[in-house]
């Protein structure tokens, strides 16, 4: 059985081809060709975290995620995961993977998965709250699919650092960094909102990837009540979400709008919304996208 850490899985894992895999994963779970039970989500009171179990199933694809969420952690990242892949015409095992880069880059590819589907063409301007890893990898995401001039950065830890890193701007409050801009990310650890609509201009598409349980909220009513929301799944975001159970209705599932099933932005001046709670299919695929790599570079080897 082969095992990969996290430098082997970074090696084989790339935006380029991330962003497309989840488009195809995404229009197969709105397809219904997906087999995905709603994640088992507990908590682990001792130590104020939660341990989540994602499996789910689709042709030839076969394997689950377990990942565990710890949002007090410090000096280390608040999520930890492995991917577990299984062969689907027997149940061998066929790979156990790193889920930690896995997580953190597939939740910006949909993201831009969605900001393609969804976002104003000419969108530029690019306002991010939060400077942990996923504001890094939303940045890298969205740079591949919308022409971005500007990035503003506000977080209540660390965003100067964020900022002289990636050589952004640096706002000093939210409202400040959303104040016109035309793609909003919300990738903080908040249980309470930190965005509000009375800052969104029209036109603003919004990427939130927080939040993911029925009680913690990361975006105000004010958002919810102005935008079209746009799901992954409408089963999981009803039951996990807060902010998709504030809202009341579901636009549409953002794989739905991939395929052409479904309408995305009707205008230029309607508010777009993308709310992600992280579905196991996009884990399995994206650990698929590793492991045919993986095979590819061993037969590469072989051949020499």
């Amino acid at each position: 059985m082969l095992i990969l850490d996290e430098p082997a899985v970074r090696e084989l894992l790339d935006m380029h081809a991330l962003i497309p895999a989840m488009e195809q994963a995404l229009q197969q779970l709105s397809a219904g060709a997906v087999v995905q039970p709603l994640r088992a989500f507990f908590p682990v009171p001792a130590h104020e975290g939660f341990f989540v179990c994602m499996p789910a199933a689709a042709g030839a694809q076969l394997g689950a995620k377990l990942v565990t969420l710890y949002p007090n952690n410090q000096g280390m990242p608040t999520h930890h995961a492995v991917v577990m892949l299984f062969r689907a015409e027997t149940g061998e095992p066929l790979a156990v993977m790193d889920g930690r880069l896995i997580t953190e880059m597939r939740t910006a590819a949909v993201s831009a998965a969605a900001t393609r589907a969804l976002a104003r063409p000419e969108s530029s301007v690019l306002a991010i709250l939060g400077s942990g890893v996923q504001a890094q990898s939303h940045l890298q995401a969205l740079r591949l699919v919308r022409p971005l001039r500007e990035v503003r950065v506000w977080s209540p830890h660390r965003a100067a650092d964020f900022a002289r890193r990636f050589n952004v701007s640096l706002a000093r409050s939210p409202r400040e960094a959303v104040r016109g801009a035309d793609v909003v990310v919300v990738a903080t650890s908040a249980q309470t909102p930190v965005l509000h609509g009375a800052w969104l201009a029209p036109g603003t598409h919004v990427n939130a990837v927080g939040a993911p349980r029925p009680n913690w909220r990361e975006l105000d009513d004010d958002v919810v009540r102005k935008a079209r929301l746009f799901v992954e799944s409408r089963e999981a975001a009803s039951r996990e979400s807060g902010d998709v159970i504030a809202a009341g209705s579901i636009e549409a599932e953002i794989g739905e709008v991939i395929a052409g099933s479904r309408p995305g932005r009707t205008s230029a001046d309607e508010i777009t919304l993308f709310k992600s709670v992280g579905v196991a299919i996009e884990d399995l695929a994206s650990a698929h996208l590793v492991y045919a790599r993986w095979q590819a570079t061993q037969g590469a080897t072989a051949g020499r």
